[in-house]
């Protein structure tokens, strides 16, 4: 039995909840909340292991343990779906361990002679100016303290973001709004990249990407291809997530001859499919790389260049193929969805990073006469409220 003291869940925005309904802030399943607000631990409530939590907005629930850590995952999945009177045959989820970020934003402001360099705090602008992380790859926190002192010594008095990414040949890095003309500061950045094994270096002053780093092409390992990367492309944010929702599309798709991938990015589901792939993507330079990677490894796939929030397949385009793999942004793809649910594919794949969004096409999928087959939840982001999912739709 439990009182209607005791946190019961934790809530999409990482809130716990207790039986009566209250909400509390950094409180894990079994703590116990008191009338006047006070927070007793329970079993589920451990140490967070990082000094930057909570300020840090990295992270949002580094006092989850494991076990309560992997419940939200799931409770995150099924409450979206509650919210369209769905049901679905959940899997166990798949949780990235720590420190295998592969993929960040982080954001950097120079001022008073001194660059803070990290992820902003929770709800704020302000930057927690990071010192440990328990999320990123070694590979990428190594280079952290001396891109701080490398944009200290540009002279950076501005704010910017930082992407980072680890790519086949090391650390991919770009710098937005830092302007670094002249022989010295060219000569500064080679010196920092070559003492740190960064693989390219890239500025965006407001005029566009400049790449002042690369001494092999940068790439990216997709499916086994090797795939040209273009600065700050979008990419699964862990090697573990990425093979969970492949492996989940793959399942899905077993046994169809040809699939259309919508949304296909860089090719992470059109290079890892064993069939005859169709790919559609938006962005002109992802689509490019994905080419090109597909045609060095002679793989039967045909790509277009479309944007499916102004022009989505439609059903008689649908209907060519066995299988539908589709992977949209956080908005979802309703339209989009409206043309699968009419379709006579024999399978749909749904990749999501926002179980919302999902629930709602998902809704319009249902409507149509389709099925949930299964969902795996995936907890890529580690100690994120932010939750990913694979499902299989049949007829």
């Amino acid at each position: 039995m439990t009182s209607d003291n005791t946190i019961l869940r934790v809530a999409a925005r990482g809130d716990g909840v207790t039986a009566d309904g209250r909400h509390a802030a950094f409180a894990a399943p079994g703590d116990s909340l008191a009338a006047d607000g006070t927070l007793t631990r329970g079993p589920h409530h451990q140490t967070p292991p990082c000094r930057h939590f909570p300020a840090c907005g990295g992270c949002q629930l580094q006092h989850l343990d494991d076990a309560s850590y992997a419940a939200f995952v799931t409770d995150r999945v099924a409450s979206a779906l509650d919210g369209q009177n769905l049901t679905a045959d959940l899997r166990p989820p798949l949780v990235s361990p720590p420190n295998t970020r592969r993929r960040a934003t982080l954001h950097a402001e120079g001022k008073g002679g001194r660059v803070t360099l990290g992820f902003t705090a929770e709800k704020s602008h302000d930057i927690v100016d990071m010192r440990e992380c328990h999320i990123l790859a070694p590979a990428l926190f190594a280079v952290v303290g001396p891109l701080r002192a490398l944009l200290q010594k540009l002279g950076f008095k501005r704010r910017g973001d930082v992407q980072l990414t680890l790519s086949d040949q090391g650390p991919d890095v770009m710098v937005t709004n830092l302007t670094a003309d002249g022989l010295v500061a060219a000569e500064t950045i080679t010196g920092f990249c070559e003492r740190h094994g960064i693989a390219r270096f890239t500025l965006d002053s407001g005029d566009g990407a400049e790449t002042r780093w690369e001494p092999q092409p940068v790439t990216i390992t997709l499916g086994g291809h090797p795939v040209p990367l273009p600065p700050a492309s979008f990419l699964q944010a862990t090697q573990g997530g990425e093979d969970a929702l492949v492996a989940a599309m793959r399942e899905a798709t077993r046994g169809a001859g040809t699939v259309a991938d919508l949304f296909a990015g860089l090719g992470t589901f059109t290079l890892a499919l064993p069939a005859r792939v169709y790919a559609a993507e938006g962005a002109r330079d992802a689509l490019f790389s994905l080419k090109a990677a597909a045609s060095r490894g002679q793989l039967q796939v045909f790509t277009e260049h479309r944007d499916l929030y102004r022009r989505p397949l439609t059903v008689a385009e649908l209907d060519r193929f066995d299988a539908i793999v589709i992977d949209p942004p956080r908005a979802g793809a309703r339209d989009q969805a409206e043309a699968l649910a009419a379709c006579q594919a024999r399978v749909i794949g749904y990749v999501s990073c926002n179980p919302s969004s999902f629930a709602r096409d998902a809704r319009l999928l249902v409507d149509g006469g389709w099925r949930i087959d299964w969902i795996q939840p995936v907890g890529q982001f580690r100690w994120s409220t932010h939750v990913e999912l694979a499902a299989r739709f049949v007829r």
